[in-house]
């Protein structure tokens, strides 16, 4: 569980209310590039470490997609999985207004609200999995059923094919 109170995110507040076990890990972040970086940087394996992506829909709905660290979102699979005729990911200006987080600390666990989430079913082939911890310079480890549960999310293949 969690050590340092002073710091936690409301996605830990709510795995603990959920009484979900997690680990964190506090790290310096500095600049923030991109979740490969971080990876890079803490000596992680980049399929078991998972980025949260936020996209919109053709209706104006909002969407949240997880997959691994240093792959793309097909956001035509994106699409269908959520039943739109396309998606498009969010801006990251817009990033803050609509989940609450900031880049590079968004995650799927405590937005704003409860938006539709898909995780890659790569997710399923790890007992503990690797994603931001609600800000920059934390991070929640957990099982994979654990994030969907907590999230509702659906587990789909949402990945492009490599050499796409």
């Amino acid at each position: 569980m969690a050590k340092e109170k002073a710091q936690k995110t409301n996605a830990m507040r709510i795995l603990d209310r959920a009484g979900v076990p997690y680990r964190v890990n506090y790290y310096d972040c500095g600049e923030f590039i991109d979740g490969v970086h971080v990876a890079d940087l803490l000596g992680q394996p980049y399929d078991c470490t998972f980025k949260t992506l936020v996209a919109t829909g053709k209706s104006g709905a909002y969407y949240v997609f997880v997959i691994p660290v240093a792959e793309t979102l097909d956001l035509k699979k994106a699409a269908k999985a959520v039943g739109e005729k396309s998606v498009e990911l969010l801006h990251v200006k817009d990033i803050r207004a609509v989940t609450g987080y900031i880049r590079g600390g968004c995650t799927p666990i405590g937005m704003k609200k409860q938006y539709p989430t898909v995780i890659h079913g790569s997710v399923l082939g790890f007992d503990e999995i690797i994603l931001s911890g609600g800000c920059l310079g934390a991070q929640i480890f957990l099982a994979p059923a654990d994030l969907v549960k907590v999230t509702g999310a659906k587990v789909e293949d949402i990945l492009t094919e490599r050499g796409e």
